[in-house]
């Protein structure tokens, strides 16, 4: 960590790659189905021909970049730009409809900025010890991890756990269709052609949150979202006030993201449900989540940031890549013939932290670029005529899902789950928890079979599931995920029953 490191960080040639590599994630991460693995698989060529820090730094602006982005779709349009935007909507969109659309914005703005410095810091600090963290994650507690993350989106489902649950479980059907995660058996697919390749992640994202809304706005003839009389850019001052009252709640989210980001495979997505679900457990009374709390979008957006520099840590120590993003900047560096492992620190040291004092560069570029792409943003968003934007936002969708993976079924299906999550969604049923159980899906899965095939072949079976201490303590989250809404429900029941009799 010597200062000719940070020096060669702040070159005009990396500072340039660091704020076009912050602009570019962002616009592409705005866009439903344009996600921040895509991006950075597109741009990847053209870090062959720079140094291996340069490369870095761009790549990991792009990461940075394309997963704040994802909070603009989120929140104008309710419709998640990457799946770790998949909670920012929970309040982000009601803040729009009443006309707040601008001070969500500059707060997952400012809740960005604060998460990504506080996983870029932690990738700077504790990288190696942090590592050893992942190393004790093993298939087993993988599974208990998905069947955690389940619950939470379960009991953060407009109130209705069991509905929440018929929806997670419905979303991790959805994940088994086609062929298995370890057997490669094709199941669920009822002699479709169609179905062999599954329902993709992404393309279902899109398909569940932005048909019914662009649904929505042809059925009703009002203003897609309030506008305020005057309102010519996002509410810095006042966002920077909310921020800085909820900065216990920015810094608990940013060291959860840290610490899941660290965890190959858990994301962004899986970190900002559990902070979110955090902010909601500890908020005060007069606090109304799922209704337009700043709070909740703050704790969304700083943890699924703060996942950029967690995810790192596994990418950079052991050579295993925390998320899909990181896979890509690990294929690139070994391209460049750049090794990982336990001895990167000590061997290609100053290519490391040069590379991680540009993130932190970055993240800190990303402020103001944040802002001022968010303002014009926002002024679009609501000016734009329905007539104009319904079009718009359904090309959008259709080519974002079909660029995937160039597949006309992906956009079939997409349309078919839209509808299907329109009509379910008038009888309380939330699209989120089917997304979260597609996602998880396959973890739970690969987990459970993995765990099971050790576990047959030890004699061990109990043991294996339940026996390990960190797989005990995530199942006693699970139970307390799940049991305290229903406490706390009864708990308020009888509260109102009793001052009824009085």
């Amino acid at each position: 960590m010597e200062l000719s490191q940070f020096l060669s960080a702040l070159t005009p040639f990396n500072l340039a790659l660091a704020l076009f590599g912050v602009v570019a994630g962002t616009v592409v991460g705005s866009v439903p189905g344009l996600t921040a693995t895509m991006a950075l698989a597109v741009l990847v060529p053209i870090t062959f021909s720079m140094e291996p820090a340069s490369a870095l730094i761009l790549l990991g602006a792009i990461y940075t970049g394309a997963i704040y982005g994802g909070a603009y779709a989120a929140i104008l349009l309710n419709t998640p730009g990457t799946p770790s935007a998949i909670a920012t909507t929970f309040d982000g969109y009601p803040m729009a409809k009443r006309g707040d659309g601008d001070l969500a914005v500059a707060l997952a703005c400012f809740a960005s900025v604060f998460g990504g410095l506080v996983g870029a810091f932690a990738l700077l600090f504790l990288a190696p010890p942090l590592s050893k963290v992942a190393l004790a994650f093993g298939p087993v507690e993988y599974f208990w991890l998905s069947i955690f993350g389940l619950s939470l989106i379960a009991s953060l489902s407009s109130g209705n756990v069991i509905k929440g649950l018929a929806g997670g479980a419905f979303g991790m059907i959805l994940s088994t269709v086609g062929v298995a995660e370890i057997s490669a058996d094709i199941r669920l697919t009822f002699g479709s052609q169609m179905l062999i390749g599954g329902f993709g992640v992404v393309g279902a994202m899109i398909g569940l949150y932005c048909i019914p809304v662009l649904i929505d706005l042809v059925a009703t003839p009002d203003r897609h979202l309030k506008v305020e009389e005057g309102v010519r850019s996002v509410r810095i001052g006042e966002a920077f006030r909310l921020a800085l009252k909820s900065k216990f709640n920015l810094i608990r989210s940013s060291i959860i993201g840290t610490l899941v980001g660290i965890l190959p495979g858990a994301g962004g997505s899986v970190a900002g449900l559990v902070a979110y679900s955090e902010a909601r457990r500890t908020a005060k009374p007069d606090q109304k989540f799922g209704e337009g709390e700043p709070d909740g979008i703050m704790a969304t957006e700083s943890a699924n940031n703060a996942t950029v520099g967690g995810g790192f840590v596994p990418t950079l120590v052991l050579g295993i890549p925390g998320t899909p993003p990181d896979a890509i900047v690990l294929g690139a560096l070994l391209v460049q013939g750049v090794r990982t492992g336990p001895t990167m620190f000590s061997q290609s040291g100053s290519i490391v932290y040069t590379f991680i004092y540009g993130l932190i560069i970055a993240t800190l570029l990303m402020l103001p670029a944040g802002l001022l792409i968010g303002r014009y943003a926002y002024k679009s968003i609501v000016t734009i005529p329905k007539a104009l934007l319904v079009p718009t936002v359904g090309f959008m969708t259709i080519i974002g899902t079909f660029s995937i993976r160039n597949s006309v079924t992906d956009v079939l299906l997409m349309l078919c789950l839209g509808v299907f999550a329109w009509v379910v969604g008038k009888y309380g049923f939330s699209a989120s928890p089917i997304v979260l159980g597609l996602i998880l899906g396959p973890i739970a899965e690969q987990g459970f079979v993995q765990g099971w095939t050790i576990g047959a072949a030890t004699k061990n079976l109990f043991g294996m599931f339940f026996g390990r201490p960190i797989s005990q303590a995530i199942l006693v989250f699970t139970l307390i995920t799940l049991v305290l809404p229903l406490y706390m429900s009864r708990r308020k029941r009888l509260a109102e029953g009793l001052t009824g009799n009085e």
